[in-house]
């Protein structure tokens, strides 16, 4: 059963919407390196490169897509500067379909595996808490049943933020309190789920700073203590990174991938950044599937992210 589709009118508006700032951030940007120009040389292609490193790109993405448009025009001979937008966008598209990940045009729960345990990681402040409970809010809509566990136990502020989004939601939710022990929560939640035949359980886990060890040993033994219930949980670990820190995201992202088995990563904020070019540097680098983008602070504000769309929305005039 799917849960939404992001090829709706009213979803490639909200995308659009979302994606303005970054928008108009590389459009004034290249406009003015093109300005006197009518034809892709040396100088626009360096100017091109800095554009996208400063829209957080990020660098090795960047010399990547350059390389693919220095060899599109030594091919082609003459190449002209209203051409430029439409050659990102072909340029950009084919890299990222290259990648061997899939693009998730509905979010469809496996059959065989009841309940379908998430467990969320990242730093405080990404919107972590925020996204579970718009992820929750979409997999209610589509009918089925959601669990919420607070395992992210050391910020009081963390259980009682996951609660109201429970209320909100119309979910349960699993609360020790702060202080408890976050892989007890954890177990807790899915044994609940297991009890009561909940479809999906979301656990939230703690946010704090990414280069701790005792932040990492806590993400393993949740994950061993929910595997005690359902050996092949958690299905799915979902890194949240906040797509205006730029550069910063990528070094999270390098470091919770090196830490614990990351399957899927959510970039949220987009709406409120210029920096939206990080999303295309994440999905070429990472390997591992953007999934969700959040492109705004409603309930409904959360998106299944598609290479194509994306980039066709960023790049269309």
């Amino acid at each position: 059963m799917g849960l939404f589709n992001i090829f709706s009118k009213d979803k490639k508006e909200s995308l659009e919407k979302g994606l303005e700032k970054t928008k108009a951030n590389i459009f004034t940007k290249i406009s003015k390196a093109i300005v006197g120009k009518t034809k892709v040389d040396d100088e626009i292609l360096d100017k091109l490169e800095e554009i996208l490193v400063t829209s957080d790109v990020g660098v090795e993405t960047t010399l990547r897509i350059i390389e693919r448009i220095q060899t599109r025009v030594s091919k082609e001979k003459y190449l002209g500067t209203a051409e430029l937008n439409v050659i990102l966008k072909e340029e950009i598209t084919s890299l990222l379909q290259e990648n061997n990940v899939i693009d998730f045009n509905e979010f469809v729960l496996p059959h065989n595996k009841s309940p379908y345990v998430i467990m969320v990681v990242g730093v405080n402040g990404v919107g972590k808490t925020t996204t579970i409970g718009k992820l929750a809010y979409q997999i209610k809509k589509s009918g089925k049943s959601v669990l919420l566990g607070a395992a992210d136990t050391f910020r009081a502020a963390a259980v009682e933020q996951l609660g109201i989004w429970a209320q909100r939601v119309g979910v349960p939710y699993i609360n020790l309190g702060m202080g408890a022990d976050p892989a007890s929560v954890a177990y807790d939640t899915v044994k609940s789920a297991i009890a009561k035949n909940i479809d999906v359980v979301i656990i939230d886990t703690a946010g704090r700073l990414h280069n701790k060890i005792n932040l990492m040993n806590e993400l393993s033994k949740i994950r061993k203590v929910i595997q005690k219930l359902i050996p092949e949980a958690p299905h799915e670990v979902l890194l949240i990174l906040d797509a205006s820190t730029g550069q910063n995201a990528f070094e999270q992202a390098k470091q919770f991938t090196d830490a614990t088995d990351v399957n899927a990563i959510a970039l949220t904020k987009l709406d409120g950044t210029a920096k939206g070019g990080v999303v295309i540097g994440i999905s070429d680098q990472f390997k591992i599937p953007v999934k969700y983008i959040g492109i705004g602070e409603g309930i409904e504000d959360l998106q299944l992210f598609n290479r194509q769309e994306f980039v066709d929305t960023l790049f269309n005039q």
